[in-house]
């Protein structure tokens, strides 16, 4: 009854909303910053649409692959250290981002952002789950992504001021200083006494913990399904900055677009979260998945809207909106809607997993599918927007709007290849779910 209670009063310990609060000044500035990230790699410092998926692509996937590897040094020197030396590196790495535009310093300070966030991962995911207890797990993840969208929200909102009004590059000052002001929270609002909150991993444990999963296959394969629908999530970041801007110019806002998915998130994840809570948890990401191909055919319509309506939709009287925007919004809306039945019974799924005190190692690995998505989905994008929606300096110079317009007239085709990758990850679901459920009534059979 008192596990129900709790529950029901959405009761957690100090170190649950700390984490959060944490957490939610991070996501603010990393957003502000990852939202123009391909945007600063090609028009700042002057890499190609293939080039900047490539760094791009490798910064990310690192960024969920090394928190396991980083956490270990963190499990040896607290919790509120490691959140004060993340936040540090943070704090430097996105302002020397903002001052140094050269290719060899932007890698250096991508990586000093790199390390700092790898840190970060590990010990707030972590601490999630060792504060949660399994009658509440799910109800704890769903806060813990409410609040991680309130931030992504947060930064969003503000960076085409900055990246329209003063310029590109400034962003990063504000993502550093959203850093500085979560290392004056670790540094103050933290106490000693909450900073161990695990017993210590080697490199070896967490070796170790990298074996067992991959050696799971349970956990492996849906860690690569699961990559599937992130690969179509990422393109928030790596394509549509730039097909947006390109098609529409300089004056379009994909920043505000890009917010369309957390606001979804916030208002839905926990709602929805609650209502399908008694189901299995890849039964709910399978309802998630089935959605999420109708996301990408959504964004690749717009073409096919305008050719009905012209240029310009009147929404109920009140405003108009370019085609290509309505269809971004719809597909994007689509997106946080799959998203707030995958990732937080996903997250579940690993803590679940995870023996007992080895939560924040195992969690650290349950983004595994940001490594191998990330990889795939940026990459792709450089190549795709190359090939599809190309940089317009690159384009000859002195041609007509008409001819301009021409090397754009097959953009939206670039869509249909992540429908394809979203169509194949729901029906290797469905068969994982049909396959493990059959394997699983077999041993309850036996027993």
């Amino acid at each position: 009854m008192s596990s129900k209670e709790q529950t029901e009063s959405w009761s957690f310990p100090k170190e649950f909303w700390l984490a959060n609060l944490m957490e939610l000044c991070e996501r603010a500035a990393y957003y502000g910053f990852f939202i123009v990230l391909t945007l600063y790699l090609t028009d700042i410092v002057g890499f190609d649409d293939k080039a900047t998926g490539v760094v791009a692509g490798i910064f990310f996937a690192l960024l969920y692959f090394f928190p396991p590897f980083v956490g270990a040094i963190g499990d040896k020197i607290g919790f509120k250290n490691g959140l004060i030396l993340a936040f540090s590196l943070l704090t430097i790495g996105y302002f020397f981002l903002g001052v140094f535009h050269s290719k060899v310093l932007v890698i250096f300070f991508l990586f000093v952002v790199l390390i700092g966030g790898s840190f970060i991962k590990p010990l707030i995911t972590g601490t999630v789950a060792k504060t949660t207890s399994e009658i509440n797990k799910a109800r704890g993840f769903s806060l813990f992504y409410w609040v991680v969208n309130i931030g992504a929200f947060g930064g969003k909102t503000v960076v085409p001021s900055i990246r329209q009004g003063i310029g590109l590059e400034y962003v990063n000052f504000f993502s550093s200083g959203m850093a500085f002001l979560a290392l004056l929270l670790a540094l103050f609002l933290f106490k000693a006494s909450d900073s161990k909150m695990s017993e210590g991993k080697s490199f070896q444990d967490v070796i170790n913990a990298l074996k067992k999963i991959f050696v799971t296959p349970r956990l492996i394969i849906l860690t690569l399904i699961v990559a599937g629908f992130w690969v179509i999530q990422h393109q928030l970041y790596a394509t549509m900055p730039k097909y947006v801007i390109r098609l529409l110019g300089e004056e379009a806002k994909p920043e505000w677009l890009a917010n369309v998915n957390p606001l979804v998130v916030v208002v839905f994840v926990v709602i929805i979260t609650q209502l399908t809570k008694k189901y299995k948890a890849v039964t709910v990401m399978l309802w998630g998945m089935i959605i999420m191909p109708i996301s990408g055919l959504a964004m690749a319509m717009s073409q096919s809207l305008e050719s009905i309506t012209g240029p310009s939709v009147n929404i109920f009287g009140l405003f108009s909106m370019h085609p290509l925007t309505i269809m971004m919004i719809i597909g994007i809306g689509i997106q946080g809607l799959a998203e707030c039945f995958i990732s937080p019974r996903f997250l579940e799924y690993f803590a679940n997993q995870a023996p007992d005190g080895e939560e924040g190692v195992y969690m650290g690995f349950s983004h595994l599918h940001y490594f191998f998505s990330a990889l795939i989905g940026f990459i792709m994008s450089g190549f795709l927007l190359d090939a599809y929606c190309p940089d317009p300096k690159t384009l000859p110079h002195g041609i007509t709007d008409i001819q301009r317009a021409a090397y754009y007239s097959d953009a939206h085709l670039l869509w249909y290849y992540f429908v394809a990758i979203a169509a194949v990850a729901a029906i290797a679901l469905f068969i994982f779910r049909y396959v493990t459920n059959k394997i699983d009534q077999k041993k309850l059979r036996e027993i």
